[in-house]
């Protein structure tokens, strides 16, 4: 519009209509304009939930600086679920997912069983495996570039015991060994949600440097004769108690044996100095696996940690051992190990060890006894005597020979299993002793209960002495092997 001058008078001949065009076209243009801001500034959440899909979405998860803790895609993500599009059809419903229930895969540990062998251990979703088709292929990529594929066959060892996570033990055995050049490489687990190919997770189980593959490991003589895989550690324990079972059985086992231990919670500080000497003596190895505890399996989840323990030293071994630290392994009317596992092994790869039950309360009332000086085992003497009942066993592998294990047995082995054992080798249960800190005895019997059946709580118990005769000889042992130990019995 003009600022100076006077108003132009619009007149009927061709010169005025020409100023009125010049005139009325900037004010259409103008409103025009204006009408097309307000319509993008109307679409501004749509445009900015478009680039939350495609620009923003692409940005690697970091920190930013002076930003929230969450990842920076979590609130993009869920905006761009909360904006519903428009449905032709009123009646079509759509289901918005947020977050997951349980991981597809968590592995533990991934080894080499052999030349052409591995074996992968982890976790994975219960109800994936009990509801749905997952399944799993390998490959080994050689550091050359090129790459074999080989079928893999899964086991489920906890039997159902599982919670929200179940054991899984992926076995991929290939047609050669795939590694035999010794370029090194690594085995890759392609983890599948369901019967589709489509959707998968692809995860590195394992990797060799060039030149670390060695044959030999895989083949006899082993490093060990005798190897202890112990359950998770948890809870409140007793390291005095853990000081007189770790002496007994590395004096059972000899010194050609190893002790793994497993802590989920339970090596306390006295249980530490139980198990510290023999760890610089390097007879025994403790593994922290307390950050299983983020994934809800049975018991501590001890299944993964056997068939872990399992394959990482299946060939550490000739034979090796799977109880409890409130068990102790005994050879009746004068056995040896070696006798008795040569004479199991010939056609077996496994055998089961019977229990007998001990009270942990009873005593016997003998003025001559200093109970407070004494270990359990030399003061814990009455036995369950109850007969044609089912008991509790533990058991020895071959490991060589297993491709997954249980916690009382394992149904995934080459080769024969033996049950009954009981004349040739047991075991001593002391239950719930281990978790008991002041003193064992609690109640106290007459020097005549040594020839009668007492009942306790409707079981019959007998007097059996067979442990506490061997005490002498392993607190000697336990001098001679890490020396003196000064030990509160109630730590």
């Amino acid at each position: 519009m003009r600022k100076d001058g006077s108003p132009v008078t619009v007149s009927g001949n061709a010169v005025g209509k020409v100023f009125l065009c010049f005139e009325t076209k900037p004010l259409v243009a103008t409103l025009l304009a204006l009408a097309l801001v307000m319509f993008i500034w109307n679409l501004q959440p749509y445009y900015e939930n478009i680039l939350s899909t495609t620009t923003r979405c692409s940005v690697p998860t970091s920190s930013a600086s002076g930003g929230s803790s969450l990842p920076f895609t979590a609130t993009p993500l869920a905006e761009q679920k909360l904006v519903t599009p428009k449905s032709i059809d009123p009646n079509k419903r759509t289901f918005q997912s947020y977050g997951n229930a349980a991981a597809l895969f968590v592995q533990m540990g991934g080894y080499r069983g052999g030349p052409r062998t591995f074996a992968v251990v982890g976790l994975a979703s219960k109800p994936l495996h009990v509801f749905g088709h997952p399944w799993y292929k390998c490959e080994w990529i050689s550091n050359n570039g090129s790459s074999t594929k080989a079928k893999a066959y899964k086991m489920l060892p906890d039997w159902g015991y599982g919670r929200v996570y179940t054991v899984v033990v992926v076995n991929c055995t290939f047609s050669v060994n795939p590694n035999e050049e010794n370029r090194g490489g690594k085995l890759v687990l392609y983890a599948y949600y369901g019967e589709s190919p489509k959707k998968y997770e692809k995860i590195t189980s394992l990797e060799e440097a060039p030149g670390s593959y060695d044959e030999s490991k895989y083949r006899p003589p082993y490093e060990y004769e005798y190897l202890y895989c112990g359950s998770s550690l948890y809870g409140n324990l007793s390291g005095a108690r853990m000081r007189e079972w770790m002496a007994y059985h590395a004096w059972f086992f000899g010194p050609r044996s190893h002790f793994v231990f497993h802590d989920a919670g339970g090596v306390t500080p006295g249980m530490w100095a139980a198990l510290e000497p023999w760890v610089r003596a390097g007879r025994a190895t403790v593994q922290d696996i307390r950050g299983q505890a983020e994934f809800d399996g049975y018991y501590y989840n001890q299944f993964l940690v056997v068939n872990d323990c399992l394959h990482r030293y299946r060939h550490a071994a000739n034979w090796t051992f799977y109880f409890d630290v409130d068990e102790y392994i005994y050879l009746p009317d004068g056995n040896t190990l070696e006798s008795v596992l040569n004479e199991f092994g010939t056609n077996n790869t496994q055998f089961t060890i019977e229990q007998n039950a001990m009270s942990n309360v009873l005593c016997l009332n003998d003025s001559t006894q200093d109970y407070s000086r004494q270990w359990g085992l030399e003061k814990l003497l009455f036995r369950d005597s109850r007969t044609k009942i089912r008991r509790d066993r533990k058991y020895a592998i071959q490991a060589k020979n297993a491709y997954a294990t249980g916690v009382h047995m394992s149904e995934n082995v080459i080769g024969g299993t033996l049950h009954k054992t009981e004349t040739k080798i047991r075991y001593y249960h002391y239950h719930n002793s281990i978790t008991h800190h002041a003193e064992l005895c609690r109640q106290f019997l007459p020097m005549s209960a040594k020839n009668n059946i007492t009942w306790l709580h409707d079981t019959p118990y007998v007097y059996d002495d067979n442990m506490k005769k061997l005490a002498a000889t392993i607190k000697q042992f336990e001098l001679n092997t890490i020396g003196s130990v000064q030990y509160n019995v109630y730590s």
